[in-house]
């Protein structure tokens, strides 16, 4: 008996060696070429702790699985995007750090002239910053901060991907810009900004900061005009696998076939012009959103969702929705306008001011066009979050 509690205290004790062991004892063959992963570091993330959490924690498992690591760490904000334009190709490219680190990489990635062929590298969350807001989509979560960077590094090492669709969000003037979440602009957004200036307050720095706005001004309500168009069909899916290439006697007589009797040309397929809808909203709060919560979801048509809070909140109720909203900002209440779409314009009446957050990222509010790129990215994914996702 005191052998098995011996067993079970070292297991306790040394989870994590435990656990990725299967990972040094796989032999690589002489001729086999060692796989090559990018990592793009913020050592500031998660208050300047994230190189070590990154060396400490994932790193070893990378190296014991036997991926040749780069590792390219940024030194200032917006760097992750020019070193995207400069990165070569590799077979995954991962990304340790928060929502901000996250958005630069793939808006970087997406404004490459070769962005077609770099879409198709796959790509790894680590959670390193104090917001990381795609790893449930991704992973399974726990308190402890170690097991999750695991986590999400051994989903890496098992190779399991799921499509994520971007939004391409784009200003008059500047490039655009891609989010995985989505677009966030109102009240809420605004109040959830100042809540850590009431950590003096302890519990109550929510329900201040939300009571606190409402003295500055009443009613918190915005006017903007959304234009949209309806969300397309999703085309099945391709295989997993490709067909193999049919002999060499079916070739020839096909070829033959296609000589003697050639196929009716198709006359060209003349565009229709996009039909754009238009709603003028007065909301609390605007959500420009993504399906990305839940990836693996089948769905009939490729959209993206447009969700409107109403203008007819009480202060009790504004309080109320602020402190679930600060939880989950993508919950929205019964009452709440919600438009399914494959792009939308945003137009703000002139002079307003204010900012938007874009993937938890704040940039200012401006009038914009959000297209919806469908299944534009893959992702590593665990086959647990995986199946949890789909269970009923």
């Amino acid at each position: 008996m005191a052998r098995v509690m011996k067993v079970f205290r070292t297991l306790r004790n040394h989870w994590k060696k435990s656990t990725f062991a299967e990972f040094g004892r796989q032999q690589i063959a002489p001729q086999e070429r060692l796989r090559k992963a990018t990592v793009i570091l913020n050592p500031a993330a998660c208050s300047g702790k994230a190189n070590n959490l990154f060396e400490k924690n994932a790193a070893p498992i990378l190296h014991l699985a036997g991926v040749e690591v780069t590792v390219v760490k940024t030194d200032y904000e917006g760097q992750a995007k020019k070193l995207m334009e400069l990165m070569e190709q590799t077979d995954m490219l991962i990304v340790a750090g928060g929502d901000g680190t996250l958005q630069e990489v793939i808006t970087g990635l997406l404004r490459r002239p070769d962005r077609d062929t770099f879409s198709n590298t796959p790509i790894g969350f680590i959670p390193l910053g104090s917001h990381n807001s795609l790893s449930p989509s991704l992973h399974l979560l726990s308190d402890n901060k170690v097991k999750d960077i695991t986590s999400a590094t051994l989903s890496i090492l098992k190779g399991e991907t799921v499509p994520l669709d971007v939004l391409q969000i784009k200003g008059e003037k500047e490039q655009p810009v891609f989010a995985l979440m989505g677009l966030r602009w109102g009240a809420f957004r605004d109040v959830a900004a100042t809540i850590s200036k009431y950590w003096y307050l302890g519990p109550l720095k929510t329900n201040a900061a939300h009571w606190f706005s409402t003295l500055r001004e009443w009613p918190l309500v915005q006017q903007v005009s959304v234009s949209y168009l309806a969300p397309s069909l999703r085309p099945p899916d391709l295989p997993p696998y490709k067909p193999p290439r049919p002999n060499l006697i079916y070739r020839i007589i096909r070829r033959l076939k296609n000589y003697w009797n050639p196929p009716d040309i198709e006359p060209p397929k003349v565009e229709e012009p996009e039909k754009w809808e238009e709603q003028q909203l007065l909301t609390t709060e605007l959500f420009i959103q993504t399906h990305n919560k839940n990836p693996v979801k089948r769905r009939i048509n490729d959209s993206m969702m447009i969700c409107a809070e109403p203008d007819s909140f009480t202060v009790g109720e504004f309080i109320s929705v602020g402190n679930k909203k600060h939880e989950d900002p993508t919950v929205f209440t019964k009452d709440s306008t919600k438009l399914e779409a494959s792009a939308c314009r945003l137009e703000l009446p002139e002079g307003t001011g204010g900012f938007f957050n874009i993937d938890n990222e704040e940039y200012d509010a401006t009038p914009v066009e959000v297209r919806l790129l469908p299944r534009k990215l893959r992702f590593f994914i665990s086959a647990e979050r995986r199946e949890q996702l789909l269970s009923p």
